[in-house]
């Protein structure tokens, strides 16, 4: 029974959809290691403990906010089949899934540094708060990227004990990234947020202005990429994949209209994907071709 409810939650808050902040977490660690000469060993180590820290952040942070939201989901036709409002998931089961994944997440944190334990609360109270910012500002778009951009920059202080402010070059391009296609994403609540009175770049602006607003983000991710190229002197793959980021993120945009939001999805879930995963794969080769032997 416990595993039965262990897999509808881990369908609740879309595991398979941690796929997108990390692979910048893991590009983020490369570029440490990369700073560093990968002097000092333990690669694979800090690694894998990155990747614990990650997945568990997000997953209690998926789940808290499916527990926060739940009335709202209720009401939403678009939302009331997920698991807690259709009584898929007890809410006891669920908070009690928030706790061991929060748990694991600071075991995950105390085995990379002191200084990644003692920051993760304050990256565990960032992340929750997205959950609440929907009823008061329409900049919740922007939290929810940064709490996905924090990712990097807290890889980086895994590997390397401290903060480089050039990581935050990265920070900010996750941040503008993720701010982007969630405000495409929302678009798809415009009537309902309007109706319940939550706020939302869609509801302030309108679906063609706030589709303007995620291309406007995606240029200045675009600008941060670039910026992180020059300030750390990366190479042509590095380059090769910001425009493949741009290749991908043109074809998102296309597929996405003010006057027809049918493919939302497609845009949302299957382009960012790629745009992850191949901006991790072409930088991690530039690491690698540059001389280090991982």
């Amino acid at each position: 029974m416990i595993w039965k409810r262990l897999r509808l939650t881990l369908e609740m808050i879309k595991f398979e959809h941690s796929v997108f902040a990390l692979p910048f977490a893991l590009t983020g660690a490369l570029l440490a290691f990369r700073d560093a000469a990968f002097d000092g060993g333990g690669i694979w180590r800090k690694l894998v403990w990155i990747v614990a820290a990650m997945v568990c952040a997000r997953s209690a942070a998926m789940a808290f906010n499916r527990l926060v939201d739940q009335d709202i989901d209720a009401r939403n036709p678009r939302t009331r089949s997920r698991h807690l409002p259709a009584g898929l998931l007890s809410r006891g089961f669920a908070w009690a899934f928030v706790a061991a994944a929060a748990a694991l997440f600071f075991f995950a944190a105390a085995q990379l540094n002191q200084l990644c334990l003692r920051l993760a609360p304050v990256a565990l109270a960032i992340i929750f708060f997205y959950s609440f910012t929907k009823r008061f500002t329409s900049f919740s778009h922007l939290v929810l990227g940064f709490s996905l951009g924090i990712a990097p920059a807290a890889a980086w202080i895994a590997v390397r004990g401290s903060l480089d402010p050039r990581i935050l070059w990265l920070t900010a391009a996750v941040t503008c990234w993720t701010a982007g296609f969630d405000v495409i994403y929302s678009c798809q609540d415009f009537e309902f947020d309007s109706a319940e009175e939550l706020w939302s770049i869609p509801r302030a602006l309108g679906i063609a202005g706030a589709l303007r607003v995620a291309r406007m983000l995606h240029v200045l991710m675009i600008v941060c990429l670039l910026m992180l190229v020059y300030a750390l002197h990366l190479g042509v793959l590095a380059v090769a994949g910001v425009g493949a980021v741009v290749a991908l993120l043109l074809y998102e945009h296309s597929l996405v209209k003010a006057t027809d939001l049918s493919r939302v999805n497609a845009a949302f879930f299957t382009m960012n994907g790629y745009v992850s995963v191949l901006f991790f794969l072409f930088w991690a080769a530039d690491i690698y071709f540059s001389g280090i032997d991982l």
